[in-house]
């Protein structure tokens, strides 16, 4: 198993998610801006559980989610990452990621998916990975293009209707 605890991109520094970042993880997910597009607002409990069920995903696959950090005065930017999922019955790879408002529009959320594609097909070794957002998430939807995933059909996710990308090696 391949455990990338850390590493760095242009601007950001990513290390694994841990339960320190409680805190931080809380603020994103009571943010109701940022949870617009993820399913509205998360309590400090069903944070809790995010984050167990993220640690649990890290030691059953040997990947998962990193917190990404700026470079320079060290913010908390956002989350991102890998993780095993179910699209329609199927167990796929899903690349997942949310960022803080403050850094939306600044090109991170597609440095972040760069470098968490790479460790995905050339240090996991994985042959496809998904990615989906809500049908009105443009921006999300720019950032899936600019990444190369190719759009592949919709999908109902949360009993909301999705937009289902593909990025196969």
């Amino acid at each position: 198993m391949h455990l990338i605890e850390t590493f760095t991109t242009h601007r950001l520094l990513a290390e694994r998610l841990q339960f320190q970042h409680l805190n931080e993880l809380d603020r994103m997910h009571q943010d109701s801006q940022v949870m617009a597009t993820l399913g509205g607002i998360r309590s400090d409990e069903e944070t809790r559980l995010f984050i167990l069920n993220n640690l649990h995903h890290w030691q059953q696959y040997g990947f998962g989610l990193w917190v990404f950090r700026d470079k320079v005065n060290n913010q908390f930017v956002g989350r991102a990452g890998l993780r095993n999922t179910n699209v329609d019955g199927i167990n796929e790879v899903e690349l997942a990621y949310a960022l803080m408002a403050k850094f939306w529009s600044k090109g991170l959320a597609t440095e972040m998916g760069e470098q968490i594609l790479k460790i995905g097909f050339e240090i996991l070794k994985l042959r496809e990975i998904v990615c989906f957002t809500l049908t009105t998430n443009k921006a999300s939807q720019r950032v899936m293009e600019k990444l190369g995933f190719k759009y592949e059909r919709e999908m109902i996710h949360a009993n909301l209707p999705h937009l289902l990308y593909r990025l196969t090696v």
